[in-house]
């Protein structure tokens, strides 16, 4: 076999400036190794990296790959047929499922066994004289000892398949990316962080700032949990709870203890999990601000469909074309600090594409914040609770449940297959204890339903008061019975995040000012957006949501009787009288019902605990995973996972297919180029500048992110039909568009979609 058989070409250039096959693999497996050792399976990831592009050896792929084919066939199927075929199941089944997917994806387990049937017989030749004597099955044991003996059957092996994959497409990713990156003399920016003590130490340097204040009540509760957390940072990694009430300065005390608990155990990275992509600038501009680090911190959310842009790419062909250059420079997490949606980080961790998985490695080592975890999603909550529960156990990671309403998620509360959290793992101080001392409101529930007109009525008599409701559509009609009024103001998911980040800024110094503030909004607003009314009237739902709703109400403690003396805010829960709440929410007010009866206090932590127990229940474990795998109702992803325990052949991609924790069939993001006023230009120059690239920068196309509002499908492919929408460049096709003007787009309320029965995009979690 000639030495120089080639891995990556250079059209146009002499070939012994092209990538050898021998150094490809060399790069990868060294890559890939060094990934997967910090969970113990280097040995195994190494061999992947070594077998991957085994099948570019054909006669086939080397006249394709200097010109002479216009197809180099199939290079991934040989290495996987060959580790296959030379280790017993386990490993033989994960090496063929992550080899044969490290172009195209991971396919279920029972198509590729169909793909792989005549690969024996189509080998390249001189395979054998190439790679030499493959290690013994016993050479390729974890270093690290995991335990599979708990969790859903089947559940450790194939998220093991997953982590492996990732492992090996990243390696593949990065080491093609540095050969084309030296070829053509540009730089790789990649590494070069602050160290986690570095950023350990400019946090601590923040806080004792903050301590500094600690005159006020609230402060001084404050500086207690946040001394109490990072006391705990001795602990093993591993699951804890973070129970804080709203005001409790639970942000910045979760993210002490990770980056304590991250240096004590040589963690890499904090990875900060939000429900809303509505609050991801919020936190992590906080973070910027307390570490004074803004490169180490990375803001990940969905921006568009990356794979959807390959239109016409063979996905077995890895040249550096446009699209595949825009796909490397897409994020894998490498970053000491990641702030991300639980959409990104789930769908990742169920995800079979490249572009999704390559980053899930990542995660290992690292230690993992959940805020507001209470927002995980009912449809697919069983199917999270075993990934939380595998990263915690296997992959060292150290994972925190931060929020005000704890979920009844643990072994203890009845919750099957829970978390089994010891009360030596709660962060916090006595949270029964925080929550009467930081108690803000009170909570008031209306028998009768409620008309749109009473609300109204209400706002003429409160000139600062917030209104939440679960449709978009019935936020712009309460709006606009209300518009004429002082300080009437409209916020949804309608509006792009640039749009509602300079409403919430003027809000919020209104507010400030005691001028008036009449707001409609939907429940974008109640995770985590720092703004302070002192009554907040909130649309039946769970009581999780009306915690978050109450989070928004007296927030600072400020508000005072005649007498001076501090009073509680004033929470109403009301229900539409004009309104159909949507099922699901309608699930979480019936379950609500007990807990509203029964305690004096309906937000107070037992209450809560009881809310969920009930939801749980009336949901069933059923429905607690059911993501109707292949459209087979009722067969959930753990469900699907267990029924090919025996025969390892995993259904990765319909799993992949099925896990949306939002309907993506229902909602589309699409560009808005929104004007704040008159000199504002941001978002068409931006688009502009997109436009002229030959190859569209990640970072234009991020910073795009801030532009997107999500809209009906059947609006978008209308509109698209109708030229309203056009693409952003002509390379992304479809994948990302844009309004051809803002005639859609009210100043005041946003996007004006003509649809009235779409769902509300602002009670989902965004990502």
């Amino acid at each position: 076999m000639a030495s120089r058989i080639f891995a990556h070409s250079l059209p146009g250039e002499p070939h012994d400036r092209w990538e050898s096959l021998a150094e490809h693999q060399t790069a990868v497996a060294a890559l890939a190794g060094e990934f997967a050792d910090i969970f113990g399976f280097g040995a195994l990831a190494r061999l992947a990296g070594e077998l991957h592009d085994i099948g570019k050896l054909s006669p086939e792929f080397q006249a394709y790959i200097c010109g002479e084919r216009t197809s180099g066939g199939d290079h991934s199927s040989a290495g996987a047929w060959i580790a296959r075929d030379a280790y017993p199941s386990p490993a033989g089944k994960i090496f063929a499922a992550i080899i044969a997917a490290h172009h195209a994806g991971l396919v279920d387990g029972r198509n590729l066994i169909e793909r792989l049937k005549p690969i024996g017989k189509q080998l390249p030749p001189g395979w054998q004289e190439w790679i030499g004597p493959l290690p013994s099955a016993a050479a390729l044991n974890p270093s690290i000892r995991p335990d599979f003996s708990q969790g859903p059957k089947g559940f450790s092996q194939s998220f093991l398949t997953r982590m492996l994959f990732s492992c090996l497409v990243d390696a593949d990713f990065l080491a093609t990316e540095a050969f084309y990156a030296a070829a053509e003399g540009l730089p790789v920016e990649r590494g070069g962080y602050s160290s986690m003590i570095a950023l350990r130490d400019r946090l601590r340097e923040h806080m004792d700032n903050m301590r500094a204040d600690a005159a006020k009540e609230i402060n001084l509760v404050r500086t207690r949990i946040l001394d109490h957390t990072i006391t705990k940072a001795d602990l093993s990694p591993g699951l804890f709870t973070l129970t804080v009430p709203t005001g409790g300065g639970k942000t910045l005390a979760s993210l002490s203890f990770a980056l304590e608990h991250a240096v004590r155990h040589n963690l890499r990275r904090v990875i900060y999990v939000i429900p809303y992509t509505s609050i991801i600038e919020q936190t992590a501009d906080v973070f910027r601000g307390a570490l004074r680090s803004p490169d180490d911190i990375l803001e990940h959310h969905a921006s568009f469909d990356w794979e959807r842009a390959k239109q016409t790419r063979n996905p077995d062909d890895d040249s550096p074309a446009a699209i595949d250059k825009l796909r490397r420079a897409a994020e894998n997490w490498d970053v000491p600090i990641v702030v991300t949606t639980a959409v990104q980080f789930f769908e990742s961790l169920f995800a079979n594409r490249t572009s999704r998985c390559r980053k899930l490695h990542n995660i290992a080592g690292s230690a993992v914040v959940f805020d507001e975890a209470q927002t995980l999603p009912l449809p697919l909550l069983k199917p999270c609770v075993a990934a939380i529960d595998e990263l915690a156990r296997n992959y060292r990671t150290s994972i925190v449940l931060c929020t005000a309403t704890q979920p009844a998620l643990r072994v203890k509360d009845g919750f099957t297959d829970g978390f089994a959290i010891d009360e030596d793992r709660e962060l916090a101080p006595d949270p029964q204890e925080l929550y009467r001392r930081l108690k803000r409101v009170a909570v008031e529930r209306l028998t009768a339903p409620t008309t749109d007109e009473s609300i109204a009525a209400r706002f003429v008599e409160q000139p600062q008061m917030l209104c939440i409701v679960n449709k978009r559509e019935h936020a712009q009609k309460l709006y606009e019975m209300i518009r004429s009024q002082p300080g009437a103001t409209h916020l949804s998911t309608l509006m792009c995040p640039s749009h509602r980040r300079i409403v919430l800024a003027e809000l919020r110094g209104k507010l400030k000012a005691g001028e008036p503030v009449r707001l409609v909004a939907t429940s974008l607003i109640e995770a985590g957006v720092d703004i302070d009314f002192p009554e907040v009237w909130r649309a039946a739902a769970g009581l999780d949501s009306i915690a978050q709703a109450a989070g928004r109400c007296n927030r600072s403690g400020a508000l005072k009787d005649h007498d001076g003396r501090p009073r509680l805010g004033r929470v109403i829960v009301f229900e539409p009288a004009e309104e159909k709440t949507q099922h699901e929410i309608k699930v979480r007010w019936q379950a609500s019902q007990g807990a509203l009866k029964r305690f004096d206090d309906p937000l107070d932590i037992d209450a809560v605990r009881d809310y969920f127990s009930e939801l749980y229940w009336r949901k069933g474990d059923a429905q607690l995973d059911s993501a109707d795998i292949s459209g087979r109702q009722g067969v959930g992803v753990l469900t699907a996972i267990r029924e090919c325990v025996a025969d390892g052949d995993y259904p990765f991609r319909s799993i992949a297919e099925a896990f949306q924790l939002i309907d993506e069939e229902a909602m589309e993001a699409v560009i808005v180029p929104w004007r704040a006023d008159e000199a504002d230009d941001e978002a068409d120059r931006l688009l502009q500048s997109i436009a002229a690239q030959a190859k569209p920068s990640g970072r234009d196309l991020r910073r795009l992110q801030q532009y997107a509002v999500p809209i009906p499908k059947t609006a978008r492919d209308e509109w698209l039909r109708r030229n309203v929408l056009t693409p952003v460049h002509p390379a992304l096709g479809d994948a990302m568009l844009k309004f051809a003007d803002l005639s859609l787009y009210d100043a005041e309320t946003g996007v004006t979609v003509a649809n009235p029965t779409t769902r509300d995009a602002g009670s989902n979690i965004i990502g």
